[in-house]
Formats: structure tokens, C-alpha cells, sequence
């Protein structure tokens, strides 16, 4: 029996999550749930990382004495620039990771992590009139 308890409690671990193992979103039907875990975990792991969720994709760019915003090249990058990109990269494959094979297929095109993070709760938690609907029919 030992063995068979092992086996069903890695399994919950792996969905569930632990503070080592990222909480995993199987099915939709388990998303409220899961968002709640995975905000805790990345949260507890990494806290700059959850702030990607909040700000939109990192441009790295420099303002001359005009005011005009002007996107640096690549090679005029400093560690600081790379430091936020590197950041920003960590962010969207925790998320991703976070993810089922099945789930992340849907969700490819998503170069940002609060553009993924916005996409995934009006799929699966909807918008404000679908919730305000869903709480109508419960009544």
C-alpha cells in the first residue's frame, strides 16, 4: 500500500504544489484554485517575478533631451537592461511552466506575462458581466 500512497500524493503534490514544486492548472474547472496557488508560490519564491504580472512587457529604451522614446538596439543594452529582460523571461516560463501541455498549447502567442495573466483569468474566470451572470444564477 506504501507504494500506491506515494504515487497519489506525488500526484497531488505536482497539481497542488509544495514550496519546491510549482502548482500545476490540469483542467479548467480547477483555475480559482490554482490562481490562488500559483500567486502564493511565485510570490514566496521569487516576489520581483509576481510584479511582471502587474506591469506590462519591459521595453528598453532611451529618452534623448527631445523627449522622443526611442527603442535601444540590442548591442547598446547595459547589465540593467539585461537584468529586467531576464527577468521579465523568468516571469513567462514560471507562468508557462505552470501550465498543462494541453493548456499552454492555447496560449503560445503570449510574449508577456501580464498579457498571459490577463488572457487566462477572462478565459477561465471571465469577465465582469459573465461573473455577475454566474452569481445571478446561483441565486
Amino acid at each position: 500500500m506504501e507504494p500506491q500512497y506515494n504515487a497519489i500524493r506525488q500526484e497531488l503534490d505536482s497539481i497542488m504544489g509544495t514550496t519546491t514544486r510549482i502548482p500545476r492548472l490540469l483542467f479548467a474547472k480547477g483555475f480559482l484554485e490554482w490562481k490562488y496557488r500559483i500567486e502564493k508560490y511565485i510570490k514566496m519564491k521569487h516576489f520581483k517575478i509576481w510584479r511582471n504580472n502587474l506591469r506590462g512587457p519591459v521595453r528598453i529604451t532611451n529618452t534623448p533631451e527631445d523627449g522622443t522614446i526611442i527603442e535601444k538596439e540590442v548591442q547598446d543594452y547595459t547589465d540593467a537592461d539585461f537584468d529586467k529582460i531576464e527577468e521579465q523571461e523568468k516571469a513567462l516560463t514560471t507562468l508557462t511552466m505552470a501550465l498543462s501541455p494541453v493548456i499552454t498549447q492555447g496560449f503560445r502567442e503570449y510574449d508577456s506575462t501580464m498579457a498571459l495573466w490577463e488572457v487566462l483569468n477572462e478565459i477561465y474566470e471571465g469577465n465582469e458581466d459573465m461573473k455577475q451572470s454566474r452569481q445571478d444564477m446561483l441565486r
